[in-house]
């Protein structure tokens, strides 16, 4: 997609990802490249008799980091971008906790799209990780990227 299309898309939804399973495995992994091994995550068997969750749940940060995966899917790819970085977060909410085994996704609206210099471009994405079948998302969150181009 070429940019000028791009700055177009304010306020409308860019993609939506596939579902992924979050499974213990993943969790597991994830708690060795952190090292937090905290019981909730790692534990099922305490975590499914010490927590209202009935087993053990994601790491937050490993729902927030999963949106990665997911926007590489999902999301437009700008022509003549020389490359794209994670610019961070204005604000993240963890709303409900993901169990093992749940499956999610991720939904990404262009909220905001400005030129900061002639080759660079910041967009702001509203993006929501949704879990399947489940009221309310796992997280929320005001995501910037930057776009540097050739």
């Amino acid at each position: 997609m070429d940019r000028e299309d791009y700055l177009k898309l304010v306020g409308t939804e860019l993609g939506v990802s596939d579902w992924q399973t979050i499974d213990q495995k993943r969790i597991d992994a994830f708690a060795e490249a952190t090292e937090d091994f905290q019981f909730i995550h790692i534990d099922p068997e305490r975590a499914r008799r010490e927590t209202p969750f009935g087993g053990t749940i994601a790491h937050g940060f490993l729902s927030l980091s999963i949106l990665s995966k997911l926007a590489y899917a999902a999301m437009p790819t700008l022509n003549g971008a020389a490359m794209s970085i994670n610019y961070g977060f204005d604000k993240v909410r963890f709303l409900t906790p993901v169990r093992a085994g749940s499956r999610v996704r991720a939904r990404f609206v262009l909220s905001e799209a400005t030129m900061r210099a002639p080759n660079e471009l910041l967009a702001r994405t509203a993006t929501t990780l949704e879990i399947e079948d489940q009221p309310k998302p796992a997280l929320v969150a005001d995501w910037l990227g930057l776009h540097f181009f050739n």
